[in-house]
């Protein structure tokens, strides 16, 4: 199958640094990795030639990559919790400092990302809910090898609306960009947010495309192994 032809989630789950290049053209892999590269890239009115050939370039290179679809549910399990819940829990609320920080010492500069504390508190909120019923409910269940439709539903419905949240704040900050005068705190502010909205991404994505979906032979935990990059 084309690189075309595959959606956005094979394509980021199986391709080592694809999520880098559909950063760069501001390409949803995530909540909306469904679709495919064609739609996708047609959506955003954006010729296929540039897209495909860098994608082309990464599955040439020789990577260490890991396959997360090949990887034990209760290894990825464990890779999310450490990589992306503890992370965020980090994040956030430092974030939330900064950006306070910043509203208050250039509240007269129109380029001040007026709102964005209390957006990102909103968001810590909405996410730490979100992690905690994962960690009780519904991550030790997929572990048991149960894939509950209706729970798994529910935590695919709260990732479309942690994207929402990330657009609203690339509208917040004029797509994460710094002004030229922008002071220390201002720029670690959006080093910060850049990382948390590509952990987001990468986050959503795991759970989406790979933990969510339940195997389709019956192959052991045990069996399954960690790809070194050969089968790229």
């Amino acid at each position: 199958m084309s690189l075309l032809d595959q959606s956005l989630g094979q394509i980021a789950t199986s391709v080592a640094g694809a999520t880098a290049v559909f950063h760069q053209y501001k390409l949803d892999f995530c909540c909306g990795g469904q679709l495919s590269l064609r739609e996708a890239l047609a959506k955003r009115q954006l010729p296929a030639d540039a897209v495909v050939n860098a994608l082309q370039t990464l599955q040439q290179q020789p990577t260490e990559h890991i396959d997360w679809r090949t990887v034990p549910v209760k290894q990825l399990i464990e890779h999310i919790l450490t990589r992306f819940h503890q992370r965020h829990r980090q994040q956030l609320p430092e974030l939330c400092r900064l950006a306070r920080r910043v509203e208050h010492v250039h509240a007269l500069d129109p380029q001040c990302p007026t709102g964005l504390a209390d957006h990102l508190g909103d968001m810590y909120q909405e996410l730490e809910s979100h992690m905690m019923k994962e960690e009780q409910i519904l991550f030790p269940m997929l572990a048991g090898g149960i894939y509950p439709a209706g729970p798994i539903s529910v935590m695919e419905e709260e990732h479309l609306q942690h994207g929402d949240a990330l657009e609203k704040l690339d509208q917040l900050t004029n797509d994460i960009t710094l002004p030229a005068d922008a002071c220390n705190t201002w720029t670690a502010l959006y080093i910060g947010l850049k990382e948390l909205k590509e952990d987001l991404m990468q986050h959503i994505l795991l759970e989406n495309h790979i933990l969510f979906v339940q195997p389709t032979h019956a192959a052991k935990d045990d069996d399954r192994q960690l790809c070194c990059g050969s089968c790229q």
